[in-house]
């Protein structure tokens, strides 16, 4: 009898260590950000989001034969407008809405660079939604907070992020790098 007992509280002790340890891990990667996670460059370099730690950055996944897709523009303007202030562009070129990023990683980087001429770091291509879904955007659309969680619905969905890797803001397809709730969004992040 006591035997089973003991037996029942060292269970009982394991699971609350079990549980007091996933909570913690959870806080973590919480705490952390987006710098727990690390993507390849569109030159299939392993790049760290920790190395833009610091700085305010805006995730956009990107496409190439999009009616978004002059966005490019926008987005490499404003990209050279904050960049000396601690701001950085992230692009994620994605396939999943339309097949408007069948290209190769390379046929991506040449259009960016010769149609826009892109400049801020862009990474390989990945899925930004369904089983195959990149583990930073479950991150940024599961675990981010009300008003910024939910799915991708197009190409050039943002998530501007402030300088200590925390989801600050979403914006959908539609609104513009340039438009004035994105530059004071932007503006406001720089500021602090």
């Amino acid at each position: 009898m006591i035997s089973n007992c003991l037996q029942a509280l060292c269970r009982v002790r394991g699971y609350l260590l079990l549980g007091a340890l996933s909570f913690m891990a959870g806080s973590l990667l919480a705490a952390s950000g987006i710098y727990s996670f690390t993507l390849n460059s569109i030159d299939g370099q392993p790049v760290p989001l920790a190395d833009y730690k610091g700085k305010v950055v805006l995730l956009v996944n990107v496409a190439s034969k999009c009616g978004f897709t002059p966005q490019y523009s926008a987005l490499e303007a404003t990209y050279e407008k904050y960049k000396s202030q601690g701001f950085v562009i992230l692009g994620f070129p994605a396939n999943n809405f339309g097949a408007q990023e069948p290209g190769t990683n390379e046929e991506i980087k040449t259009f960016c660079s010769r149609k826009y001429n892109v400049t801020f770091p862009m990474y390989a291509k990945i899925s930004v939604k369904g089983e195959d879904q990149a583990p930073l955007y479950s991150y940024l659309t599961k675990d981010t907070g009300a008003g910024i969680v939910g799915g991708i619905k197009w190409n050039f969905t943002k998530f501007l992020v402030d300088r200590n890797g925390n989801v600050v803001q979403r914006f959908e397809s539609a609104v513009t790098p340039d438009s004035p709730e994105m530059v004071a969004a932007i503006e406001k992040q720089l500021k602090q």
